[in-house]
């Protein structure tokens, strides 16, 4: 009777956390050590599985050196019964694990174990929809019993009940932030993209009106101003709003090169089939990229490389324009931290190579 309702006790503090979490890892952090401290259970880890089967540990709580080692590098890298059984949908509900391929292959390596030999395994998910693997473990303990696998899947509804309302909190800001996006791209092509246009315009005329020859030099020198500004204003635009995703990813990022200025060589290899954030942070560096060839360069033509294999995408941009001074501790522009930016989001890497008078190459990997 206690141990039911310690139970019931635990359950209710873990629901109220979940309750107020709005952060993924924090959330499982919380939730995952308030369960360990409130059960007999000593250890446990949790894993995201994605639609390729892919496993990703997103946190853990007192694991024990042997697991811990190398950054948990047993748990991060390898397979294990668990996580096959869950990619091919065999895995339903709690179950003990006779045998853990990262246990044993840690136990190789490390016999400091604290006495951790096996686990038990539950599914996250929330009716069809599954999103990974809560794993708990207890010194000593090979097997763990009905009741205690029936609290690891009650645990295991409620993380998988946050979890998907957090993904779609996510996507609920994802649609605010672009029509936002949409809505600022409307007012600045309505208002101050216009207005611009009005200004070269005006100066155009006043060139072909006035015989002064510094009036002319004057109203040249603003019409140049301009038109520059106005090609600004626009790739402005088209950051804000990307125009030409929906017929696809490379004929937008061509239009973009068009609309700079640029003639872009492009060549792919693979099938283009990427999720829609991955398909946008491509897009948004290519932008990067293709500006930083307009800016600084000093020439009208690119070349842009796309490989993509069954588990990353890997994106070249090079030029054969002025080039830089690379250096290990500076990025030489703001627009070369914004690629590097949003490659770190998405756990992706990039590297330049550059010579003065030679040209540059920007080199995109990103995992989907």
């Amino acid at each position: 009777m206690l141990e039911n309702h310690s139970n019931i006790t635990i359950l209710k503090e873990i629901a109220e956390l979940l309750n107020e979490a709005t952060d993924m890892e924090k959330m499982l952090n919380g939730a995952l050590t308030k369960f360990i401290e409130g059960t007999k259970f000593e250890t446990g880890w949790i894993f995201f599985i994605d639609d390729k089967g892919r496993a990703e540990l997103v946190t853990h709580i007192n694991l024990p050196n042997a697991l811990a080692q190398n950054k948990c590098g047993h748990l991060r890298k390898g397979g294990c019964w668990c996580v096959s059984r869950f990619r091919h949908k065999e895995l339903k509900r709690a179950s003990n694990i006779i045998e853990c391929q990262r246990i044993e292959a840690a136990l190789e390596e490390n016999e400091d174990n604290a006495g951790i030999t096996h686990h038990a395994t539950v599914p996250l998910q929330i009716g069809n929809e599954r999103f990974g693997l809560l794993n708990v473990a207890s010194s000593h303990t090979v097997r763990f019993s009905d009741e205690d696998l029936a609290l690891l899947e009650s645990v295991a509804f409620q993380l998988g009940s946050a979890i998907k309302r957090i993904y779609l909190t996510k996507q609920q800001q994802e649609i605010a932030l672009v029509q936002e996006r949409n809505r600022l791209a409307r007012d600045l092509h309505d208002s101050v993209n216009q207005l611009l246009f009005s200004v070269t315009l005006t100066a155009r005329a006043g060139v072909e009106m006035t015989e002064q020859e510094e009036l002319k030099e004057t109203f040249k020198e603003i019409q140049s101003l301009t038109q520059e500004a106005l090609n600004e204003m626009r790739a402005l635009i088209w950051q804000l709003r990307p125009q030409g995703l929906e017929s696809g990813l490379l004929d937008a990022i061509k239009n973009y090169a068009e609309m700079l200025g640029l003639h872009l060589q492009v060549t792919v290899a693979g099938v283009i089939q990427l999720p829609s954030r991955v398909e946008e942070a491509i897009f948004r560096v290519a932008q990067e990229a293709l500006n930083n060839v307009r800016r600084h360069a000093g020439v009208k033509e690119a070349r842009l490389t796309m490989n993509v294999t069954a588990k990353d995408i890997i994106l070249q941009i090079e030029d054969k324009g002025r080039g830089f001074i690379t250096t290990t501790s500076a990025i030489p522009s703001l627009g070369l931290q914004s690629i590097k930016d949003r490659v770190k989001v998405l756990d992706g890497k990039v590297k330049w190579d550059s010579e003065l008078g030679k040209g540059t190459k920007i080199t995109i990997t990103l995992p989907y």
